[in-house]
This record gives structure tokens, C-alpha cells and sequence, in this order.
């Protein structure tokens, strides 16, 4: 994927159809952006239930996780990070913290969270998939249209750009 919709653009010509992420998030990997169709994680320091979701197929899709905010342990490293791009999944917003910082920086790909956070998490299977989730004064669903670069994160419920 080398088409990154700029965020400023669409709430320019599609102000009414996003919402804005009311949030600042820190960018790791080469790639400073990615669009795509939402599916939802919860869990709370324990990553078992996002690297099975990222085992599977992610072509043309994001993973949107609520990780809680917390930056005690981190939900992503670079192991996760690579299964995600091999397996097509567009990027990952992680409403938590990850570590192995530099070599995701150096992956052909783009993690966007809080944070980062040297510890590994729990391996329980605690969580949720495609549920709602809310954080920075908007809610996630599964199926909704997410859009991230590196003036922040947009979210409609249908894909709003123009395919390029």
C-alpha cells in the first residue's frame, strides 16, 4: 500500500461524514499512514487475542485496539507488527503502548499509539473482538472506515475518499 488519503483533505471535502480522534498518537514503521475497514479489539495488557486476530486475513483492513491507555506493558512488538503486515492487515491503532520501537521504524508498515513500554504483556486470551470501543471522543465499529497519517486519525462509516 502506497496510497496514503491525506486526513486534512477529507475533512475538507467530507466534514460532515468524519470524526476526528481527539487524540495525539505517536507513528512507528516507514509507512506514515493507512486507510482502511475497521475491526475492533478490547483487551487490557494482554495481547494472546490480537495476535490470533492478526493471524488472519487483514486485506483492506485495520485493527483498532483498545488497549485501556495503559503504558505499563505493551500489546505490540515487532514480531506482532511483522505478522500483521505479512498478513495484508492495512495498520494498527493501539490505544495502548508498544515496544521493539526502532525495528517496527524500520518495517514497510505503520503502528500508531500511545506510547511505548519495554514489558510484554499477558498471553491469557483476555478480550473482545468487534465490539464498539470509545477513546478520544469517538466510537470504533467493526465495518466503519478508518483513515490515519500523521495529522491524526478520522473515522466514517463508509469509505469516503476517492480510489486512486
Amino acid at each position: 500500500m502506497t496510497d496514503i488519503v491525506k486526513t486534512a483533505d477529507l475533512v475538507d471535502s467530507n466534514d460532515a461524514e468524519v470524526r476526528f480522534c481527539e487524540m495525539q498518537w505517536r507513528m512507528y514503521g516507514k509507512r506514515k499512514g493507512f486507510h482502511g475497514e475497521v475491526v475492533t479489539l478490547k483487551t487490557f495488557e494482554d495481547n494472546r487475542l490480537l495476535r490470533a486476530t492478526l493471524e488472519g486475513d487483514g486485506a483492506g483492513r485495520v485493527l483498532v485496539v483498545d488497549g485501556g491507555g495503559s503504558l505499563r506493558c505493551a500489546l505490540v512488538g515487532d514480531q506482532i507488527a511483522a505478522l500483521g503486515f505479512a498478513n495484508g492487515w492495512r495498520g494498527l491503532l493501539i490505544h495502548g503502548a508498544i515496544r521493539d520501537s526502532a525495528d517496527i521504524d524500520a518495517m514497510d508498515f505503520c503502528v500508531m499509539a500511545l506510547g511505548q513500554a519495554p514489558k510484554k504483556s499477558g498471553k491469557t486470551g483476555h478480550g473482545a473482538r468487534d465490539v464498539t470501543l470509545a477513546f478520544g471522543n469517538v466510537e470504533f465499529r467493526t465495518g466503519q472506515y478508518l483513515y490515519a497519517d500523521m495529522d491524526g486519525v478520522l473515522v466514517a462509516d463508509r469509505a469516503v475518499h476517492q480510489a486512486g
